[in-house]
């Protein structure tokens, strides 16, 4: 009797201890990218001047994908695809962004995850290579949201960040762009007109990522508006106007006319709408930009919750655009 007991139990207990010590499956693993909205010639629809955009966020998206899938962090996902963007010389962020009315180059970034709310910012920047990790450091090496200008360069080189001169952000065709625009405005104002340039430069940066943990993030850098003032700052570093990441709802990361985005919040608008109504994240990011063009103003967004489902919609005619799903399928867009 004692030998039957034993020899029914053990398998039993075999089968508890493999069940118990197993690991919970992972969760899906997607990253989503945009690289600024805007109403572009048609001309840059060509491949030759398509691809080089392409070929960036192709390798944005890889990266970041990489990272969590050998076990970052969404928000190691974030300021890593953001870095190659910041990098490239050919986007509205970090070498390459646009100059100010004064020609020199003022860069501005924010990150946040969802899992606790953290979230860091940098604004009016002039000397940080990379300002999405500036604005990382600032989450978690500080008890501040953001810094800015020299307080926020002074912090990055203490805490041992890459720091150049502001001419390393400078691009021939960024610099062409600004000359133009002062010659044309030293003729206006020649003849008594004010000078209102146009801000429809696109190239702003923008990642939401969601990580086999469960968590999303969400990260956005940009160099501004074209031929903005001194100091200006737009949405893209503000927590809840141009970037926000709760894991109860989704992140946000915007593109477009900031100021417009600032007085609606409209990152933060997009989780209200999702957690207080019951919206879709197409329908939500759909009514947040339809509240931006009513007030005169236009661009995109990038939306992601943690289930892995996602949005990338825009006002204009196009935005840079990508995604990696939870399936590993890629794809990178620009005009619609």
């Amino acid at each position: 009797m004692k030998k039957y007991f034993w020899g029914l139990s053990l398998p039993v207990f075999l089968i508890i201890t493999s069940f118990n010590s197993s690991k919970p499956a992972d969760n899906p693993i997607v990253i989503v990218i945009h690289a600024g909205a805007g109403n572009m010639d048609l001309s840059h629809s060509k491949p030759e001047t398509r691809k080089p955009v392409e070929d960036k966020l192709n390798e944005a998206l890889e990266l970041g994908h990489k990272v969590m899938v050998n076990g970052g962090t969404s928000t190691d996902a974030v300021e890593a695809a953001i870095n190659v963007m910041e990098n490239a010389g050919i986007f509205d962020a970090g070498k390459g962004a646009i100059f100010n009315s004064d020609g020199k180059v003022e860069l501005d970034a924010s990150i946040m995850q969802g899992k606790d709310l953290k979230a860091g910012s940098v604004a009016a920047v002039m000397t940080i290579k990379n300002p999405i990790t500036a604005a990382r450091a600032v989450m978690e090496k500080s008890t501040h949201v953001m810094l800015v200008a020299r307080g926020a360069e002074d912090f990055a080189k203490a805490h041992g960040l890459e720091m150049v001169d502001n001419s390393y952000f400078y691009t021939p065709g960024a610099m062409n762009e600004w000359k133009s625009l002062k010659d044309k405005e030293n003729q206006i104002r020649k003849s008594g007109q004010n000078f209102l340039p146009e801000t429809n430069k696109w190239g702003t940066c923008g990642v939401v990522a969601l990580d086999k943990y469960g968590n999303i993030a969400a990260g956005t850098s940009t160099g501004g508006v074209t031929y903005k003032k001194p100091g200006r700052v737009g949405d893209s570093p503000i927590i809840g106007a141009g970037t926000y990441a709760d894991n109860t709802s989704c992140a946000v990361s915007c593109t477009g006319t900031g100021e417009y985005f600032i007085r609606l919040g409209v990152a933060r608008d997009i989780t209200n709408m999702i957690v207080y109504k019951g919206y879709s994240l197409q329908k939500a990011a759909a009514e947040a930009l339809a509240k931006v063009k009513a007030l005169g103003g236009e661009g995109g967004l990038i939306v992601l919750n943690k289930n892995g489902q996602f949005v990338m919609d825009f006002t204009t005619n196009a935005m840079n655009r990508g995604y990696i799903d939870q399936n590993g399928k890629k794809e990178i867009k620009i005009i619609r």
